[in-house]
Formats: C-alpha cells, sequence, structure tokens
C-alpha cells in the first residue's frame, strides 16, 4: 500500500482506457478525484496513436500535484507484422523515450497477439510454445527490455485447485517469462494472485550469488564460484543480472527451499 494525498492508504490505482479521446474524457469525468490516480493503462498503443498519448500525459502532467504514470500495452497487428515490425517497434521506442520518467511499465496483450493468427494456448502449453507469437515477444524484449521493465502476457485459466492443471501452466509461464526477460504478471482471476506472488519469488541461491556479485571490490577477482559452488559468477558478465535479482527478492521475497519456504 501507498501513502497518498489526505493521509489515507489506497492501492496504485490505474484506468485503462480505449482510446486519447476517451482518456480525455475519463479524466474530466474525474474531477478532483483525478488525484488520486496513478495512471492510465493504453491498449493497443502503437503508431496510430502514441503521440498524441504523450502528448496527453504532458499536459495531464502540466501543474499536477504528483506524477501521472502510463502504462502502454503493445498488441496491434502494427506491432505484430512481421514486414515492419522492428521498424515500428523503434519508432514507438523512440516516441515513448520521450517520456521515459512517466512511463512505469510496458505491457504486452499475449491474448491479443494470439488472436491475430487465430491461436490460443491450452493450460498445458505456454505462450512460448507458439513460434510466430515468441518471436514477437521477443523483438519487444530486444528493443525494450534494457530501458524498462516488461510483463508477461495474461494468462487466461484459473480455478480453485492451487495444483490444478491451470496452475502449474501459470507458474511454468512465468518461469520462462523471467528467463525471457518479462517481469511480472497481469491476474485476472483472484485465484491466480497466490500463485503469481510465489513465482515471481527469487531462489536463495541467485539471492546470494547477486549480493556477492554487487558486493564485489577490486581487491578480488572478477571471477568465482557461485555460494553454492555449482556454478561461475563473473561481475562483468553478471552485474545486470544481479541487479534486477536484488530488486525482485526485495519487492516479492526469497525462496528458502526447494519447499517454497520463504527466507
Amino acid at each position: 500500500m501507498k501513502t497518498l494525498s489526505g493521509g489515507k492508504d489506497l492501492p496504485l490505482l490505474f484506468i485503462r482506457v480505449r482510446s486519447p479521446r476517451h482518456l480525455v474524457r475519463v479524466h474530466q469525468q474525474l474531477g478532483e478525484l483525478e488525484q488520486l490516480l496513478c495512471g492510465y493503462v493504453l491498449p493497443k498503443f502503437d503508431l496510430a496513436n502514441a503521440e498524441e498519448y504523450m502528448d496527453l500525459l504532458n499536459s495531464l502532467n502540466d501543474g499536477r500535484e504528483k506524477p501521472l504514470y502510463f502504462m502502454p500495452i503493445l498488441e496491434s497487428g502494427m506491432v505484430a507484422g512481421i514486414m515492419h515490425r522492428r521498424e515500428n517497434l523503434v519508432q514507438i521506442k523512440a516516441i515513448v523515450d520521450s517520456r521515459k520518467d512517466r512511463i512505469l511499465n510496458i505491457r504486452v496483450g499475449g491474448n491479443d497477439f494470439c488472436n491475430l493468427f487465430g491461436l490460443r494456448r491450452h493450460e498445458d502449453q505456454t505462450i512460448y510454445d507458439i513460434g510466430v507469437i515468441r518471436d514477437v515477444l521477443s523483438d519487444i524484449i530486444n528493443i525494450f527490455g534494457s530501458d524498462y521493465v516488461v510483463s508477461g502476457p495474461v494468462w487466461e485459466y484459473f480455478g480453485q485447485d492451487l495444483r490444478g492443471e491451470w496452475a502449474e501452466g501459470l507458474r511454468r509461464e512465468i518461469e520462462l517469462d523471467r528467463l525471457n526477460g518479462f517481469i511480472g504478471k497481469t491476474a485476472i482471476h483472484p485465484s491466480q494472485l497466490p500463485v503469481i506472488e510465489k513465482a515471481l519469488r527469487v531462489r536463495k541461491r541467485d539471492y546470494e550469488d547477486a549480493r556477492k556479485i554487487l558486493a564485489w571490490t577490486g581487491e578480488n577477482f572478477a571471477v568465482q564460484k557461485s555460494a553454492s559452488g555449482t556454478r561461475m559468477n563473473e561481475v562483468k558478465c553478471h552485474s545486470r543480472w544481479a541487479r534486477k535479482i536484488m530488486a525482485l527478492g526485495e519487492t516479492y521475497g526469497v525462496l528458502e527451499g526447494e519447499d517454497g519456504s520463504i527466507g
């Protein structure tokens, strides 16, 4: 929970809008209540609307007491199509970079990408099993991943049994999200929350290695065995990874052992 104006504890509030015009209308209707907002989620964000959204971001932050943030969602055909995908993504990033300080997160629409090709994954499959979608996601991480937090696509299955096939599929996809550079997962049902939160915790051996890497001094060799003695840690190659692991550990917690208990 974050403390906002008025001394009340509120969650971070975002509104998902449909278009720049819709954003303006919603913001006007909120009136003074807009000060409670942290920002807006922008679906179908691409070259057709990016500049208009960024102009709105500038105008809405003008004179505002606390910053207003945007979370664009990359999910349109302009982003997915192979003919001009990388060129379009580079242009979109250049526009987003103009207000990088107000872009909290880049999101991706896995289901929207699948819909473009008439595809859908089952509980025992991940988004990375769909080659054409995997390629789109890889390009997004390649272009945005070094400068922004990019969250993973929504998992559309849920249920009450946390050991069920839907939950195991979610855990497996989050593991592949993290391996491929995505951080975070949007929950579409309350039953997904405990699975997502636990899956985003870092392994203790990773946390310990990250701490050692970031604490390295010039007096030591730049290469050393891990805390477990089973892998190599190299300051030059693993520092960025280590910073990410430390941030995730501080945010989500650390898994003590294979049983999943918190350290």
